[in-house]
């Protein structure tokens, strides 16, 4: 069993308090991803997990050990990281093999592990080059066979693919999606990338200032985000706010500020009018050409499959729209446009968190 629970886990760097009382469970073959902006706490937690960096307090648990003060070596996990570290005097095999033989592993069974790693990752062609002979895509995989070849039933990954090139990184996000489901390992994955944790996680742990904002399922945290904050970080462009109140009126509620009224889902409750809140809308979720409010048009940005179109409305403020990209916007061209009111999220003012 590779079940992983992280009790009430802290870490402070002399008064700087980085991870603050974390509580997690990570099932046995689960594919977990933390994901946060730079500074929030979710590399140190990874650390604490492998071992690397001791916790202020609380535990870890793998399996059935409480590993909280273990040596790395001595939890059975497989660690990768956004620097490679593989050895550039030494051949892609032994690179691969660096980790039997520092467990005295029979020869015989380093060479036949390390094909068999190489044969899953396609790189026996690279055995007997050096990693500056390797691609970086090359070099990647040269690294995921080492973590391959020692059998760990955890694998840790900080930001690996974060020196890929865009085309790379997706063909290695299916290639380790790919992997996870062949081996059957509990997966613990670091990034900043919402790209990656929203198409390979299995759940998305969202971290800021130290604290879980949401753990949930990658389109959960999507559609029905838990705060202001969660919002903002996932989706591209970053989801719209506007800051106004709720309102009753006869036909429903409604969002309501100086510039504009915005009717809301009739499941909005009831307790909420008079409220001041945000509301947050993703782009694909503002339809234009339709509706009562007018805008004019700044800037457009053809995607391909689509295209952005930013544009203000009322005392400048700005909102943006993905719409079908056959249509033709120029800029300082007026527009009309409404919100769908199934998918206008509210959040508080202060505290940030969804209120429908």
């Amino acid at each position: 069993m590779a079940r992983i629970v992280l009790k009430d886990l802290v870490k402070e760097f002399g008064l700087f308090r980085a991870v603050k009382g974390i509580n997690l469970d990570i099932q046995d073959g689960e594919f977990l991803i933390m994901v946060g902006p730079s500074g929030c706490g979710k590399t140190t937690t990874l650390n604490m997990i492998s071992g690397l960096v001791p916790p202020t307090s609380g535990s870890i648990t793998i399996g059935d050990k409480d590993v909280t003060f273990m040596e790395p070596g001595e939890r059975g996990l497989g660690m990768m990281f956004q620097d490679l570290a593989l050895f550039p005097h030494m051949t892609v095999f032994e690179n691969v093999a660096f980790g039997l033989r520092v467990k005295d592993t029979p020869e015989s069974e380093i060479k036949e592990r390390v094909h068999k790693a190489a044969d899953a990752m396609h790189i026996t062609p690279l055995l007997s080059k050096r990693p500056g002979q390797c691609s970086g895509g090359e070099a990647q995989r040269v690294a995921l066979a080492r973590t391959l070849v020692t059998n760990p039933e955890v694998y840790l990954m900080d930001e690996p693919l974060s020196s890929l090139d865009a085309k790379l990184r997706i063909d290695m996000r299916t290639e380790l999606k790919g992997l996870h489901k062949r081996l059957k390992g509990t997966f613990v994955y670091v990034t900043h990338d919402q790209a990656e944790a929203m198409t390979m996680a299995d759940r998305i742990v969202v971290i800021n200032g130290g604290r879980i904002e949401q753990l949930g399922e990658p389109l959960e945290i999507y559609r029905k985000p838990a705060t202001r904050f969660v919002a903002g970080f996932f989706g591209m462009p970053t989801m719209n706010f506007l800051e106004g109140e709720v309102a009753a009126a006869d036909g429903g509620p409604l969002f309501t500020n100086a510039a504009i009224r915005v009717p809301l889902d009739a499941t909005t409750p009831a307790s909420l009018a008079g409220r001041k809140v945000v509301l947050g809308v993703r782009s694909e979720h503002v339809e234009t050409g339709t509706g009562t409010n007018s805008g004019e048009v700044r800037l457009i940005e053809p995607l391909g499959d689509a295209s952005l179109v930013f544009f203000e409305f009322g005392d400048a403020t700005r909102l943006v729209a993905k719409v079908d990209p056959d249509l033709e916007f120029k800029s300082n061209d007026k527009l009309t446009f409404e919100f769908d009111p199934g998918n206008c999220h509210l959040f508080d003012t202060e505290s940030g968190v969804r209120l429908n």
